[in-house]
């Protein structure tokens, strides 16, 4: 059957060679166009300063690995989802549980806060994503109006809404990524073009953006067009699974984060990776990554329990977070900058304060 198509004189074998030539040639037209390194353009730039990022909240209420958290709009209220099979709605400021939400499956590893603040979206091993309205009374059973919304072949690794609640973009183990209409539960979309695992995607910035980008245990990062379903651009650097991908502020760009102990930085104009955040010191993958406002520090959630900051610009490390006792999972920024929360396989999520100039 697989041979059906094949023109001649051609194979399988012949086909993955001219393949393999074909990418060869790519990567050299790629190479030629590779004039400067990001840190050579940067050497004039100031040095950042120190850096006073402390904990200013933990928020403990999980009773398992916690697996995922999303900031809400009104940059107070976060959602976080664990392996205990429960979500939980928190107030940032005050540490309240403003909602409880046990799912009928453990693993729940994905979750996000939907832009008008009014849903959640979450799902895992059950292979679905559910949307959950959230109501101000705080006794009402919202468990029961969870709604399904989209259904994979696989585990659910990840979820966003769009710029509106009414419509949901999924990645999944099955090794596709998918948009969904929140209301019908209709595929309007499906994305083909990993060959293993997708394991994180995030939404261009933009109020317009009709890009993605995706990443997974085939160690690719892809960029999609969500009107055509069709992958834009492509990278292949990392030498292990791509656990995390987060756009720059700017949308040019975006970061990745990888169980080869990298973190990398690749310019969608110039078409190339034109950054490596590494040490010899960090041997342990990294989880996830997410930008500071104005783009000039990443944060990077590492298995040995720590967070990097790695100066965007220069390349360096420019601090190291302590406190989590266990994989960090997930970082994330609040919508105005002042605050990075952090998820934890310690069963905890910190806050912490960011200087307003990052």
């Amino acid at each position: 059957m697989a041979c059906q198509g094949l023109q001649k004189g051609e194979t399988l074998a012949t086909l993955k060679r001219e393949s393999e030539s074909l990418k060869k040639k790519l990567e050299e037209e790629r190479c030629k166009l590779s004039d400067v390194e990001l840190q050579q353009v940067a050497e004039k730039i100031e040095v950042l300063g120190a850096l006073s990022i402390k904990t200013r909240r933990v928020l403990k209420g999980h009773g398992n690995k916690v697996l995922c958290m999303d900031w809400c709009k009104d940059k107070r209220r976060i959602v976080s989802s664990s392996q205990d099979g429960k979500v939980i709605v928190w107030d940032a400021f005050t540490l309240n549980k403003e909602h409880g939400i046990t799912l009928p499956c453990t693993w729940v590893m994905a979750c996000a806060y939907a832009p008008s603040g009014c849903a959640v979206a979450c799902g895992g091993l059950d292979n679905k994503c559910s949307v959950i309205p959230l109501s101000l009374d705080k006794n009402e059973n919202l468990a029961a109006k969870k709604k399904s919304v989209a259904m994979h072949t696989n585990y659910l690794s990840g979820c966003t809404f769009t710029n509106s609640d009414m419509q949901i973009l999924t990645s999944s183990g099955d090794g596709t990524c998918a948009l969904w209409d929140v209301e019908s539960g209709q595929l309007l979309q499906s994305f083909h073009g990993h060959t293993a695992d997708v394991l994180s995607l995030d939404l261009a910035p933009s109020e317009t953006g009709n890009t993605f980008v995706s990443g997974g245990s085939d160690k690719k990062a892809n960029v999609w067009d969500m009107r055509s379903g069709q992958n834009i651009q492509s990278f292949e650097s990392h030498e292990s699974d791509i656990n995390c991908v987060k756009y720059y502020p700017s949308g040019d760009a975006f970061a990745s984060a990888s169980d080869d102990a990298t973190c990398r930085f690749y310019d969608l104009r110039a078409d190339r990776e034109v950054a490596v955040y590494q040490k010899d010191s960090i041997i342990f993958g990294a989880s996830t990554v997410d930008f500071s406002l104005s783009g000039r520090l990443l944060f990077a959630g590492y298995n040995d329990y720590t967070i990097n900051v790695w100066d965007v610009l220069k390349g360096t490390r420019v601090s190291t977070l302590f406190g989590h006792e266990n994989r960090v999972s997930r970082v994330r920024l609040s919508p105005d900058g002042t605050a990075l929360c952090s998820a934890s396989w310690d069963n905890t999520l910190r806050i912490r304060n960011i200087n307003n100039w990052a």
